[in-house]
């Protein structure tokens, strides 16, 4: 193992220092770097999910040796703005390092240390209900083990920028508060809705997560002026509109979908698909299927019409 002040005059290190005048220049596009480490035990790995989930380039367990280099390069990027590593006791003795390797990487890139802990009695509980062996762990005890672990992660402790105490958090809790502290609203509503028209007498599609049966209203296939046209064409949607009951459905269907997406949300949902049916997948199905994702988007959501059996 090299000494402090080898790791300070490595070649890695040089590098990240080199880049300083680089970081002035791209600090407009909002670049970062978040180093997730903590306790083994703690959640480090649904953090990184949940970074992930905000646009971050998530990567577990980089080698210490890299972590200025990777910092240079997601500076460089035009690609990578934000990225998130977890950092942690399996990195073995090098772990020491880290603070004075951080004040290079710091020079290259803004970043930020997030440190996750949780109290012994609930990590040693965490291990025995997942039946795996600590990373430390040789013919000593989980107990042991943790100490252990406290004694080699204090000095990255100590510099962390946050400190998040996992104990009371299950793993969608813990995804909900990174959700929170670390994302903008925008960020936060990365949930994909997919609005699916098809038509019943083709089946159910069987990836849908909520199917509405949209066959009592009115059907323009028996109008012959609509017969070959979809729910897409402007006089169409207007006749399915010009009915009492498309307004108050459209309007409970919305109230109902703008209840539950945050709900989907922080449960940890990514991909959400909303089908409508009627009878052929045509017309009724598709103008509702396109006006839902109309009313979603202005909700901030992002959303994506699919028309199964639409004529193409």
């Amino acid at each position: 193992m090299k000494s402090s002040k080898a790791a300070r005059n490595s070649k890695p290190v040089r590098a990240a220092i080199k880049g300083t005048g680089q970081l002035r220049k791209l600090g407009k596009m909002e670049k970062e770097l978040v180093i997730v480490t903590g306790i083994s035990g703690s959640g480090k790995a649904s953090a990184l999910k949940a970074f992930e989930d905000l646009g971050f380039h998530a990567v577990d367990n980089l080698p210490l040796e890299l972590l200025p280099d990777f910092a240079t390069l997601v500076g460089a990027s035009k690609e990578l703005e934000k990225a998130a590593i977890v950092v942690d006791v399996r990195e073995g003795t090098t772990l020491d390092r880290l603070p004075e390797i951080l004040k290079g990487v710091k020079k290259v890139l803004p970043t930020r240390v997030v440190f996750l802990d949780a109290q012994d009695a609930v990590l040693v509980r965490r291990y025995s209900e997942t039946r795996r062996p600590h990373p430390l762990s040789r013919s000593e005890t989980v107990s042991r083990s943790i100490v252990e672990e406290r004694q080699l992660l204090d000095p990255i402790r100590n510099v962390a920028d946050t400190l998040i105490d996992t104990s009371n958090f299950n793993v969608h809790e813990l995804r909900a508060h990174i959700l929170d502290r670390f994302g903008h609203e925008d960020q936060i509503k990365h949930l994909l809705v997919s609005c699916l028209s098809f038509g019943f007498k083709n089946g159910v599609p069987l990836d849908a997560d909520m199917v509405f049966d949209v066959r009592f209203l009115p059907n323009p296939h028996f109008v012959p002026e609509f017969r070959k046209k979809t729910g897409q064409d402007r006089k169409v949607a207007a006749y399915i509109n010009g009915f009492p009951q498309t307004t108050e459905f459209l309007t409970r269907v919305t109230e109902l979908m703008l209840y539950l997406l945050p709900h989907y949300i922080e449960e940890g949902k990514s991909y959400l698909t909303v089908a409508f049916g009627c009878t052929g997948g045509q017309h009724r199905s598709v103008m509702m299927a396109e006006e839902m994702c109309r009313r979603l988007k202005k909700a901030g959501y992002r959303v994506k019409p699919l028309h199964r059996d639409m004529p193409r």
